[in-house]
């Protein structure tokens, strides 16, 4: 109906939201999503079951981030049995996402025990003490709690806020992390390079039951002679043009019209590798013409 709908989420940084898959969340109008990345340390966010670690909220953040889409993290410190050295960790984390650009904003938020979380169900399990108050129904459910193994949490709060109050403003990357508080605390343990390194061993690999899309305008076929086309896209702000041998200018155009993002049947991945290579193309990811499947992935060709 050639409506314009711009739109953004709540998310968790789960590992399927591939590049592909975020190139077409901002073809659909999404323009922001915000997830969790709490505590921002492997040891803790297994604890309390997030399934996600720290690498993988990196990639995905930097997937979308790619896409264009404006990436907001939600942060927690003083989870139960969170020492002092685990904060400036998670800290140097949150430094590095921002330095390399995959966040562009975020909040601290101190943890609270509530009646019914994990937390305050089985204050045990995870190292506390609750000390009430005695749960009296709806709306009714703080409860506080004694932190025998973790920092002093409160003293904390004011470093961490000004401290992310600098790294969204893309300066204080560079200071130490005593700087940011008025007491002495731990040298991180966390490589000065983690983040980085994490972002350049990242693989995006298709899943086994992804489908293949095209979000691009359908293509126009001019034939330049009997054995050279030129399939001509019309984005909104560019005419790109792709010269090919025949046989694969009309094999393409007839693929890219059956994979439309508007057509209502949908393809396997696998299946379009099986009919890519029937072609005579050779193998998708391997063979001579892989270069013009990537061409067109970076043009609205997406496995999602």
């Amino acid at each position: 109906r050639k409506l314009n709908v711009v739109w953004w989420t709540n998310i968790r940084f789960e590992k399927r939201f591939t590049s592909d898959l975020c190139r077409l969340l901002k073809a659909s109008g999404c323009i922001a999503i915000s997830g969790g990345l709490e505590v921002a340390s492997d040891r803790l966010l297994k604890l309390i079951k997030k399934g996600v670690t720290v690498a993988q909220v990196a990639r995905v953040t930097d997937a979308f981030t790619q896409a264009g889409i404006m990436v907001h993290a939600y942060l927690m410190y003083g989870f139960p049995t969170q020492t002092a050295q685990e904060t400036i960790d998670s800290l140097e984390m949150v430094r590095q996402l921002f330095e390399q650009g995959v966040l562009q904003s975020a909040f601290w938020h101190q943890f609270a025990m509530t009646a019914h979380s994990p937390v305050g169900l089985k204050p045990a399990a995870f190292g506390v003490v609750e000390t009430g108050p005695h749960f009296d129904g709806f709306a009714d459910n703080d409860r506080f709690h004694e932190d025998p193994s973790g920092a002093e949490h409160e003293r904390y709060s004011e470093g961490l806020r000004k401290s992310l109050f600098n790294y969204m403003h893309g300066i204080g990357f560079d200071f130490s992390h005593d700087e940011w508080f008025d007491f002495s605390v731990p040298s991180t343990t966390v490589a000065p390079d983690y983040i980085e390194q994490v972002l350049a061993e990242a693989e995006d690999r298709p899943a086994g039951n992804a489908q293949i899309v095209w979000g691009g305008p359908l293509p126009e076929l001019e034939a330049l002679s009997p054995e050279v086309v030129q399939l001509n896209f019309y984005f909104k702000k560019e005419v790109w043009g792709l010269k090919l041998p025949a046989s694969i200018g009309y094999f393409l155009q007839e693929q890219l019209a059956n994979l439309h993002i508007l057509q209502p049947s949908t393809t396997k991945f696998s299946a379009f590798k099986a009919l890519w290579s029937e072609s005579g193309l050779g193998e998708l990811e391997a063979g001579k013409n892989a270069a013009i499947f990537e061409v067109l992935r970076e043009k609205g060709l997406w496995v999602v």
